[in-house]
């Protein structure tokens, strides 16, 4: 039996009902990433959002979800149209719970979808999008194995699109065991640059016939 819809999604499903974009950012911010470069991944999601801003339809069909994790994980931001999107500021302290969140970011993409279905609405395949500059830390390996193996169910059945995206120092052999997609590497600190990437995808993917293929923009930001 579906749950039924909480009159709040009801009221905005029905104020719009634009085909939905959804796409979770997935976010380490363990203490490595103190510094520089969280503060230019905080810099790099104000941009995300001011770009996608200025495309009308993008703002109305794309939908944003924040989940971060260090010693714990946490939705910074449950699925919002970017119209609504109020990016926060993100602290980095603790270990790398990278198994932990992922299962998380893939329970929130089920989760969204099933409300979509529920109201009729139309959507795009959700995209994950994990950010991180380490590896898998502080969790039993048992977890990230089995979050690979939920990552390559999920591709190979296109109920989602999962990239990875390794900074500075991240282990990137251990990203490719994770991820079906290869993983890239983020040159330097570019993360403004791989966010204007991003909303310009984003904004491709809004604009496309749901269920078509889409030519995304070379990704100028990373390194092989």
């Amino acid at each position: 039996m579906t749950a039924p819809i909480p009159l709040e999604e009801a009221i905005e499903f029905a104020e719009n009902p634009e085909p939905r974009c959804p796409c979770v950012l997935l976010l380490d911010i363990s203490g490595s990433m103190h510094g520089a470069p969280i503060e230019a991944l905080n810099e790099g999601l104000r941009t995300f959002r001011d770009n996608l801003c200025r495309d009308p339809l993008a703002s109305r069909r794309v939908e944003v979800a924040i989940v971060t994790f260090n010693s714990e994980v946490r939705v910074e931001q449950d699925f919002v149209t970017v119209d609504r999107f109020e990016p926060p500021t993100l602290k980095a302290q603790g270990m790398t719970h990278m198994g932990a969140a992922i299962h998380k970011a893939l329970d929130l993409v089920q989760a969204r979808k099933a409300q979509y279905r529920a109201s009729g609405i139309a959507y795009y395949r959700p995209w994950v999008f994990l950010i991180t500059d380490g590896a898998p830390q502080g969790e039993p390996e048992g977890v990230v194995e089995d979050a690979a193996r939920r990552i390559a169910e999920d591709e190979a059945n296109k109920h989602v699109a999962f990239f990875a995206v390794g900074v500075e120092n991240a282990d990137m052999e251990k990203l490719a065991t994770i991820s079906t997609r290869a993983p890239v590497r983020l040159k330097g600190l570019n993360f403004v640059e791989m966010f204007v990437w991003l909303s310009a995808s984003m904004q491709r993917v809004s604009q496309s016939q749901v269920g078509d293929q889409v030519a995304l923009p070379p990704p100028g930001w990373s390194t092989v």
